[in-house]
């Protein structure tokens, strides 16, 4: 991911400096499981641990050569671990082990940590959420179906929508969190032929990692896929909330605007303009995420045991997927945080249509007042609604019309809100 939207905390979890250093980790593990084992001479476990993390530039010198990453760096760690007594303590290092085994552990370690990141910054953004929806509890607005005026609603209702859809997405969240934690040293075909089952469990549990429970020399990638997927769905919550920040901020309807700072500039050429370019990054960014995950779902069906058709593309979609989701759900908070709300503005647009969005409540009153039967009651009401449409009339003076009396305050928006407070109980309750 381009270092723009690159976060510094997750940015440094995808360094080659930060990878090595967790090949280190693992490999120093596992060298000290076989001395648990009576394999590695506590002497020579010792010079292990003190080896250095190789620099990136070592390792990539070497490889120019091997042109295998693995065995460069395991030469290059090689180098760093004293040999005072020429015992060659370096050749327990990856001891039985193939290259999958230090590869997708440590793959396992970077991608719960980052995934705790991404996990943060989505409590972060739910918070936020909940916060400003019980602050706009009772901002009166229009809800709109098909982009169209509705019934009325309250801001505070539009925004604990996506409060509780970003929850559910960190549930998903936590769940592929789960799946990808693991780890597998268990040899070239995943048999333990050369590996005791000790050294596999030793290592993970002290890198808090479950263990696959049968390897095939790689963790499964349905794994990752499900991670990618989770991480699309919850940038997709992320994207509904930006497409109504951009409509509610349109100039025709502005209820809303995006914070804009001091010295913002909105356009090169029309200096009046204020646009919503953060939500329309937030969209971007939301496709991006969905399409990796065609390539993670591609990645699931790998060759017999293993093959390296994977390898490739996780280079580029896992830090990039992960980095992009960090970004995205901060960028969201940020945005939700600074949203200016203009109340004013929302009720100007309630009185818009002059009581028309409470032909619903009219209808009802029609069934139950004058006892006559829903489709009769509908054609009248319905009716006067378009006469107040298409005549730009207040709805009450057609609906006098069609032989219907209505008073003004039975149009009163607030009469759709009289059960709502169900639903504030329920967002009150949301675990921030």
């Amino acid at each position: 991911m381009i270092p723009r939207y690159t976060l510094p905390e997750m940015g440094a979890l995808w360094t080659d400096e930060a990878k090595l250093a967790t090949w280190v980790e693992v490999e120093v593990l596992a060298c000290a499981a076989h001395h648990e084992l009576g394999i590695v001479p506590a002497a020579d476990l010792a010079a292990i641990e003190a080896g250095e993390v190789p620099s990136p530039a070592r390792v990539a010198e070497i490889e120019a050569s091997t042109d295998h990453d693995v065995i460069a760096f395991l030469s290059a760690f090689a180098e760093t671990i004293p040999d005072p007594d020429g015992t060659n303590p370096s050749r327990w290092v990856h001891y039985g082990m193939t290259s999958s085994d230090l590869l997708d552990t440590a793959l396992g370690v970077t991608l719960a940590r980052a995934t705790d990141l991404v996990l943060a910054k989505a409590d972060n953004l739910v918070a936020v959420l909940k916060a400003r929806a019980l602050e706009h509890w009772d901002t009166l607005c229009v809800g709109r179906t098909h982009g169209v005026q509705a019934e009325p609603t309250t801001f505070g209702h539009k925004l604990a929508q996506f409060a509780f859809a970003v929850d559910r997405g960190r549930v998903r969240l936590r769940a592929a969190r789960e799946a990808v934690a693991v780890g597998s040293i268990s040899g070239a075909v995943g048999t333990y032929a050369n590996l005791d089952p000790f050294v596999e469990a030793y290592v993970c549990e002290r890198l808090g990692l479950a263990v696959e429970p049968v390897a095939t020399q790689v963790v499964a990638r349905d794994r990752h896929a499900e991670l990618l997927a989770a991480l699309a769905v919850l940038a997709a919550s992320v994207e509904q909330l930006a497409t109504e920040v951009r409509h509610l901020q349109r100039t025709e309807v502005r209820e809303v605007e995006e914070p804009f700072g001091a010295g913002q500039k909105g356009s090169s050429a029309m200096p009046h303009k204020r646009n919503p370019i953060k939500s329309e990054r937030l969209v971007g960014l939301a496709r991006l995420l969905r399409g990796h995950v065609v390539t993670a779902l591609e990645n699931v069906a790998l060759w017999h045991e293993r093959d390296i058709s994977h390898s490739s593309a996780e280079r580029v979609i896992l830090p990039d997927a992960l980095i992009t989701a960090d970004y995205q759900l901060d960028l969201a908070r940020r945005v939700v945080e600074g949203l200016v709300v203009f109340p004013e503005r929302m009720r100007a647009n309630l009185e818009l249509t002059q009581g028309l969005l409470s032909s619903s409540r009219v209808l009802l009153d029609v069934v139950e007042r004058e006892g006559i039967t829903r489709d009769v009651a509908y054609a009248r009401v319905q009716a006067a609604a378009m006469a107040a449409w298409h005549d730009e009339r207040p709805f009450v003076e057609t609906l006098a019309e069609e032989g219907l009396t209505v008073e003004e305050s039975d149009l009163a928006p607030e009469r759709f809100l009289a059960r709502h407070g169900i639903v504030r109980e329920r967002l009150a309750a949301l675990e921030v």
